[in-house]
């Protein structure tokens, strides 16, 4: 319902938008504006992505908890996409996404209202997370065969192995 909602009223509020700023500084100025906020909102995009990436990159070579870095980026992402609509409204969303203060509140506002039950990790379902685990260093787990070297061999050595 919600969703039906939000496509009824964004396309009435955009339209309504550009009536208003149409008639009050004219055809030309308005267009120029959503061309503008369309080219800034790109490379905007792009630097803050950039530096998204390179956080959740950090996140995973110090083996930290990806989930900020990874909403962050999924918030700048969603804003490009608004950014590249044309419309005062939806630019104005955009444009909103793009200030770290206000991703982090959304973030920690989801944060809240989301409950991570079970999560898998390497093949083995846990239930709780501990971002600061570390595998042992000393520990090797693998499975082997053990290999007879008296038999006879029914085949010709490939090449890649020693015989």
């Amino acid at each position: 319902m919600w969703l039906l909602l939000a496509f009824v009223a964004v396309p009435l509020i955009e339209i309504a938008l550009f009536i208003n700023v149409g008639g009050a500084i004219g055809l030309w100025p308005t267009l120029a504006i959503v061309v503008i906020t369309a080219f800034l909102g790109t490379w905007l995009v792009r630097t803050q992505g950039a530096l998204a990436i390179g956080n959740l990159q950090r996140s995973f070579s110090e083996l930290d908890d990806p989930t900020e870095p990874l909403a962050h980026g999924a918030m700048i992402l969603i804003s490009g996409a608004l950014l590249l609509t044309p419309g005062f409204f939806t630019d104005a969303i955009g444009f909103s996404f793009l200030v770290p203060a206000i991703r982090s509140a959304v973030f920690h506002y989801m944060r809240k209202r989301v409950q991570v039950q079970s999560f898998s990790m390497g093949g083995t379902a846990q239930s709780t997370y501990s971002p600061r685990a570390r595998p042992s260093d000393d520990v090797i787990d693998g499975d082997f065969q053990e290999v007879d070297s008296n038999t006879d061999q029914t085949h010709s050595p490939s090449g890649w192995t020693k015989h």
